[in-house]
């Protein structure tokens, strides 16, 4: 996607819209003229600049901070508002009952079934606040982990605020995990109570999320009792003493329950991340620093206010999950929360859920947009969508048909099409669009505020017109305390390359006007011939041709050129593959990339290997192809595709 960098600006604000957006107050609150001044001078002065944002936020303390930051243990670990004290819940639900908002929508839940359910902040006050005093009375306190296996429903907001209320910390669970993965993040973090659910329904069939949470509660021996949501109130089974109905436990309790008031950065989740080998790591984010962070990047890069209604494509297990719980609550918005997928029962169910529910920030992957081109630009045309203002994209590189797609269909044309990428121990982004900024397809404008980032060669000087790793050269609030119990692997995976320097794992490339591109992760990166390039590149390429659906490319040893590129590629439907079709594939990428990258091979699948999150897991690829062991598959959304790219093989 490099080649992206000479295309042309698709989208540019008006001037009323850009001096509306809360970025633009912001910055009129500051002084700052331009956002190249905002970001320079939140770099240069990062303790005027996070106060500055906590201030504008509204972020509440019940006890003042004293210091801004603090980097005397190094820049690894960090100390941020020290002396400050506070709780997530409190900033998210208490203070919009005193601010005047209690009757306000604040959580809208649909099921793949259709029911709808909807929450005010007082009755989600209510529930946080019963949920809260009964895990208090199972036991948990402060400090305590608690993990949350549930659906995308009302209740995955509630445990998980009912959790930080009470100063104890959660650890959430992608709601498609098979025993064996969710044991070993409640043994890691040694849970003592999981929360989940009897089952839901997915594509309209019943997910047994009971009988998986019993065999990972059995291998995990610090769990003392599991909450049950009835869901379904389908038969399942019990065991006495450890289990509890959820409805049973709250309709005991009060509905009042004080908010723990706790430092700043005093541990509110434990979210894993899956590594290519090895248990999963288990990233601590804060609840002062995630909840800044996620304030940060949602109300100033995806213009989220008051009355604002944000829906992201996602599930609790990813960490988009807790941030679209977070970022619609502390900002006084709507919290759309979606249990199915965006084609069923029909290709237009997202579409109708956008109408219906009048969505004005919606986010979502490239990989999900992909996947519903398909079935036609008509779906999204037969619904009325004005309700949205921003799009908003993350987890993994764009293709430009895809994108156009979403921009000129769901979009308009009018609408910016928010691009955001960071990472789970980010709490947020490293980069973004802007409200306030010309986009080009597919491109980031540039660093977050408040984020010191660049692109560096290998020698660890900064590079522009080329490949490079993306770094960040300062810490920010939100950024992980570390893995859980592993400070020795978090500092090496990170801060091990070039002294003082966060190597976040992926390719970015700088084009000549400035805008910002990323090419996937760094340990995806193809060398052909001595030419580095991100597989994005390739795909982008396949993808734009009429018979492919989706591709994922990988390089595999070669003995002349070092490596060769092999590509995996689904068809649209009623394509079928065909020897022809193979070798138009190989010659369109040589055309358009070079000979010298002309692919190894071109295999037809059925399926790739995808996270809940769409990022295509191309070293599962790799090594199915390669005839090794694929490592970690627990935060696989489709392990039956591992398969298919064994039989293409």
């Amino acid at each position: 996607m490099a080649e992206a960098g000479g295309s042309e600006v698709v989208w540019r604000p008006t001037k009323d819209y850009a001096e509306r957006s809360r970025l633009a107050r912001f910055m009129r609150s500051l002084g700052i003229g331009s956002l190249e001044e905002l970001q320079r001078r939140s770099v240069a002065e990062p303790e005027w600049y996070w106060d500055a944002v906590v201030r504008d936020l509204g972020v509440r303390f019940t006890h003042p901070y004293t210091k801004v930051r603090d980097v005397s243990r190094g820049l690894p670990w960090p100390r941020w508002f020290e002396g400050g004290r506070l709780n997530f819940a409190d900033n998210c639900v208490d203070r919009h009952l005193d601010g005047g908002r209690a009757q306000q929508p604040a959580i809208v839940w649909e099921g793949d079934d259709g029911r709808s359910r909807a929450l005010t902040y007082q009755e989600l006050s209510r529930e946080v606040n019963q949920l809260a005093n009964a895990l208090k009375r199972l036991g948990v306190g402060e400090g305590d982990r608690v993990g949350v296996f549930l659906p995308m429903s009302p209740e995955a907001a509630i445990a998980t605020l009912a959790v930080v209320r009470i100063g104890a910390i959660y650890t959430p669970c992608f709601s498609g995990y098979g025993a064996q993965a969710v044991a070993s993040r409640l043994q890691d973090c040694e849970a003592k109570v999981l929360v989940t659910a009897d089952g839901f329904y997915r594509r309209g069939q019943v997910v047994r999320m009971k009988e998986t949470a019993d065999e990972a509660a059995a291998a995990s021996p610090s769990i003392e009792h599991v909450v049950v949501y009835k869901r379904l109130g389908r038969e399942i089974p019990w065991t006495q003493g450890r289990d509890h109905w959820w409805h049973e436990l709250i309709g005991k309790e009060s509905g009042q329950c004080p908010a723990v008031d706790v430092d700043f950065d005093r541990p509110c989740l434990i979210i894993y991340t899956s590594g290519t080998t090895g248990r999963p790591k288990g990233a601590v984010l804060t609840q002062g620093g995630f909840l800044v962070k996620c304030a940060h990047d949602f109300g100033y890069l995806m213009d989220v206010g008051p009355g604002d209604r944000l829906f992201w494509l996602t599930d609790l297990g990813w960490l988009m999950g807790p941030m679209l719980i977070t970022a619609a609550l502390f900002h006084g918005g709507t919290a759309i929360l979606f249990e199915g997928v965006p084609d069923y029962p029909k290709p237009n169910r997202l579409w109708s859920l956008v109408e219906r529910h009048q969505i004005s920030v919606m986010g979502l992957s490239p990989t999900a947009v992909r996947a519903l081109m398909p079935h036609g630009a008509e779906h999204v045309h037969a619904h009325e969508l004005s309700s949205l203002r921003v799009l908003g994209s993350t987890g993994e590189p764009w293709n430009p048909e895809p994108y156009r797609w979403l921009f000129e269909n769901a979009g308009k044309a009018r609408l910016p099409i928010i691009n955001y990428t960071g990472g789970t121990e980010i709490s947020g982004g490293i980069l973004s669009s802007f409200p306030i900024a010309p986009i080009k397809p597919c491109s980031f404008t540039g660093p977050i505020p408040g984020m010191a980032a660049d692109c560096f060669g290998d020698d660890g000087r900064p590079v522009r017109g080329q490949v490079g790793e993306l770094v960040v050269t300062a810490p920010w609030p939100g950024m992980t305390q570390g893995f859980w119990k592993d400070p020795q692997r978090y500092e090496e995976t990170y801060w091990s390359r070039w002294k003082d320097v966060w190597v976040h794992g992926d390719w970015a490339y700088v084009d000549e006007d400035g805008f910002w591109f990323i090419q996937g992760r760094s340990d995806d990166t193809l060398k052909i011939a001595g030419k580095r390039l991100g597989p994005a590149e390739v795909e982008s390429v396949l993808v734009s041709h009429d018979a492919v659906a989706e591709a994922g490319v990988v390089g595999v040893p070669h003995e002349v050129k070092g490596e060769a590129i092999v590509c995996f590629v689904v068809l649209r439907p009623r394509q079928q593959p065909s020897e022809a079709l193979r070798s138009e594939l190989s010659d369109l990428v040589a055309r358009q990339m070079g000979r010298a990258l002309k692919p190894e091979r071109v295999l037809f699948t059925r399926d790739l290997p995808k996270t809940r999150s769409a990022k295509i897991m191309r070293r599962v690829i790799r090594a199915t192809y390669l005839g090794k062991e694929p490592g970690d598959l627990s935060s696989l959304e489709n392990p039956a595709a591992v398969t298919a790219v064994r039989e293409a093989v």
